[in-house]
């Protein structure tokens, strides 16, 4: 096959991108080694149904080492074949998405694999412009889904280094499930057995009967039938990356913290960013703004029938919910942090709990088969101001991440998610020590003010800054 050639950008801080070259060098199908005997249909849970046909991105960075084999070869055969063998226990990720006869998406179990792709890029590791990943990794070093629920690829880079990356389907996986995967994928490689059997029982997550639900879930999903029609008002969102010190981290927990309650750091980070963005916000007409944020309900719904716990706990698919809140500009500025940070913890807390779980799977039975979403996903009027959610991807697993090169000098996710509404994920660095690595999918404005009155804070991220 002709060689397929894509621009990818590569940067130095401050400096003009200039573009490089990745070349696909080939395309296979992988499926699973072992599978089912026969085909069949697993449908989606009623929280799998909430999620929007969205890819999420994930990739990691790993620095040739000379005592190592790192032979293109010897890696890329070493993928593919840990790729098989990981697919016949997930073999759901080797099939694909169809709609059933009432209209809602199901997984077809069929074994049509999962594509795999080879690249090289004509850049070094260190040039690769990971503060601005639309231009750098959107559908260069991460591959878009061309079939089924799952992509792969490995890019070689021209200083012998190498980056794995995925898509997934996220109707399927939310971050938990693929972090699951991505273990077991990298033990597999390895020739270790240790990781938990994952399971695809959509069952555990079953409505009661009579399915019943409170009234404030009305406030946080909605059908897509109910929908206002798309405003115009909203300006285009763009992704950086910018890396975040534990000594900052630290500050600003203690400063949305009070003597009496120490709040999370993700929850005193997420008030941060909410009163910042209030702060910089000198629009007139947006009085008010909405903040959001992932709450993954497994330990929750967990503790209803000890019977399920083991089955939830290696669940594969979604149990997440997007509880927000709403606030005046104005009143962000006036407060405090400790007290933004009071606001924040009294919606998320409203979900933190078993009731609004399985509330909510009951709440999209009632509504089915009409599909449904996250109000803050979708954003509405332009009276209601601007909405970011923020998710914690603290559980990306760098540390297990060793296909038997050793643990990767970098990894991300990458999730422009095709909203309106801005998005924010918080990730460890590779390096252990604390610090932290923030995805945003901002507007420029927003960017703009969190660069100018934040610098201190976020560094834009170049791979100088990690290894």
């Amino acid at each position: 096959m002709n060689p397929q050639t894509f621009p990818v950008e590569s940067h130095h801080l401050y400096h003009q991108p200039h573009s490089n070259q990745v070349t696909v060098k080939g395309r296979e199908v992988i499926s699973a080694a072992v599978t089912p005997e026969n085909e069949y249909w697993l449908p989606l849970s009623n929280l799998d149904l909430l999620v929007p046909p969205i890819d999420v991105g994930v990739f990691f960075c790993y620095k040739r080492k000379n005592d190592i084999d790192m032979s293109t070869q010897t890696m890329v055969d070493t993928i593919k074949r840990s790729l098989a063998g990981v697919l016949s226990t997930y073999y759901p990720l080797a099939g694909e998405i169809v709609q059933n006869s009432q209209g809602e998406p199901e997984v077809v179990c069929n074994n049509s694999g999962v594509e795999f792709v080879h690249a090289q890029a004509d850049v070094e590791l260190k040039d690769l412009d990971f503060y601005h990943p639309d231009h750098s990794v959107k559908g260069k070093l991460v591959p878009s889904i061309n079939r089924g629920l799952l992509s792969v690829q490995v890019t070689e880079l021209k200083c012998g280094s190498m980056i794995i990356s995925c898509a997934f389907n996220h109707q399927l996986s939310d971050a938990y499930s693929l972090n699951m995967f991505l273990v077991a994928w990298a033990n597999h490689a390895r020739l270790e057995k240790k990781s938990n059997l994952p399971s695809f029982r959509p069952s555990v997550l079953n409505p009661r009967h009579p399915p019943h639900y409170e009234t404030s879930l009305d406030n946080l999903y909605i059908p897509i039938t109910s929908l206002p029609p798309p405003s115009s008002f909203e300006e285009p969102l763009n992704s950086r990356m910018y890396y975040v010190r534990a000594e900052s981290i630290k500050r600003i927990q203690s400063e949305a913290s009070t003597k009496e309650t120490k709040r999370s750091k993700l929850l005193s980070f997420t008030a941060y960013l909410w009163k910042l963005l209030a702060d910089g916000n000198n629009d007139v007409g947006s009085t008010l703004s909405r903040m959001g944020v992932v709450v993954d309900g497994r330990r929750f719904v967990m503790k209803v029938n000890e019977k399920v716990s083991p089955l939830l706990d290696n669940h594969y698919g979604n149990v997440l919910s997007i509880p927000y809140g709403v606030a005046a500009n104005s009143e962000l500025k006036a407060m405090p942090l400790h007290e933004v940070a009071n606001r924040v913890h009294g919606f998320v807390a409203e979900a933190t709990n078993e009731e609004h779980f399985r509330g909510l799977i009951d709440w999209v039975e009632l509504h089915r088969p009409t599909q449904a979403v996250a109000r803050i996903y979708f954003g509405n009027e332009k009276s209601e101001g601007r909405a970011m959610v923020v998710s914690s991807g603290r559980d990306l697993p760098n540390n297990d991440m060793d296909f038997g090169w050793g643990k990767p000098e970098f990894g991300s996710y990458h999730v422009p998610w095709g909203s309106r509404t801005g998005y924010i994920n918080t990730m460890p660095s590779a390096s252990g020590n604390g610090d932290w690595v923030v995805y945003m999918h901002l507007n420029d404005k927003e960017f703009d003010v969190i660069e100018h009155m934040a610098p201190d804070v976020f560094t834009p991220l170049s791979i100088s800054t990690l290894v």
